[in-house]
């Protein structure tokens, strides 16, 4: 679904396949009212953003609603945080586990582990090698490629771009980014393809600069955006991948009085995304539906 606002556009994707990013603190969110009985059920996200309190609404709606309990976990501290999330539930003995990995390629050890002694998915972000049930979640490469696109309606004539995102670890962020450099590099789809983020990626009309992480720390997310100004004072776009990194991008142009001059392209629908949107100082974003994968 496209929803053109004041020139620019949000791309909505829903997806549940079988093969993102709440305020909440380090030990966990919320949880449902249910009374065990039916099973007890855990939601694991892989840190802290609004994105993941909606998505928490979702859970514990379920949970009410199958009459069952739901906790709510949010790692703050990165995988071995969400590793002792997840080793603390199987010993509680919880039926059923959700969880968006953080470390996908060395996680599915562990991973396979918690699946031998609960049902276990994943949701936002896959761990495909590992023996979860299913993948709630769009498929990133494609929903990648989408806002590549939005940068080419954005920048026309091309540019340079720069990419922004937390964590390359997550099996989310690597395909997010692969697939906006394969759109902006005119390339066949491939989501096995990956572009080593320590290089600029040239094409015929789109310089990819580089890949900026900040580990979910918002204070190096912006320090990244600042940074880029200041050393690419040419740079023509900025893609953020997750949820937080748009706002952060907003706040460091407003600082350097570039608003509207660099383009801003982004994932999901933080609030200042989406005024930014309005505004025109964002040109569009990607969406996800967050409270149905907590839900589902």
């Amino acid at each position: 679904m496209v929803l053109p606002a004041c020139g620019a556009v949000a791309l909505t994707l829903v997806g549940c396949g079988g093969g993102g990013d709440g305020a909440g603190n380090g030990s966990g969110g919320g949880n449902s009212n249910g009374n065990g009985k039916g099973g007890k059920f855990a939601y694991v996200t892989n840190g802290v953003d609004p994105f993941w309190n909606i998505a928490e609404a979702g859970a514990l709606q379920a949970g009410k609603d199958l009459g069952v309990q739901v906790d709510v976990l949010m790692p703050a501290n990165g995988a071995p945080e969400q590793q002792n999330m997840l080793e603390d539930l199987v010993t509680r003995g919880t039926t059923g586990i959700a969880v968006s990995p953080i470390d996908a390629a060395n996680q599915v050890e562990l991973l396979n582990g918690i699946a031998e002694r609960a049902t276990l998915i994943t949701h936002d972000s896959d761990a495909p090698q590992s023996k979860r049930e299913v993948f709630i979640g769009v498929d990133n490469y494609v929903a990648g490629r989408m806002c590549g696109r939005l940068v080419k309606e954005a920048l026309p004539d091309g540019g340079k771009v720069m990419i922004l995102v937390g964590r390359m670890e997550q099996d989310n962020a690597r395909l997010r980014r692969q697939g906006v450099i394969d759109e902006l590099m005119d390339r066949s789809e491939d989501s096995s393809r990956f572009d080593p983020p320590g290089e600029a990626i040239k094409g015929d009309r789109f310089t990819v600069l580089g890949t900026l992480t900040d580990n979910f720390d918002r204070a190096k997310a912006k320090a990244n955006a600042e940074d880029t100004l200041s050393r690419y004072p040419d740079v023509d776009g900025m893609v953020g991948l997750f949820a937080y990194n748009p706002p952060l991008v907003l706040e460091a142009l407003s600082g350097a009085g570039k608003l509207k001059l660099v383009k801003v392209i982004g994932f999901d629908e933080a609030d200042a995304t989406l005024q930014g949107i309005k505004d025109g100082t964002v040109h569009g974003t990607v969406v996800q539906n967050p409270y149905m994968y907590g839900y589902k």
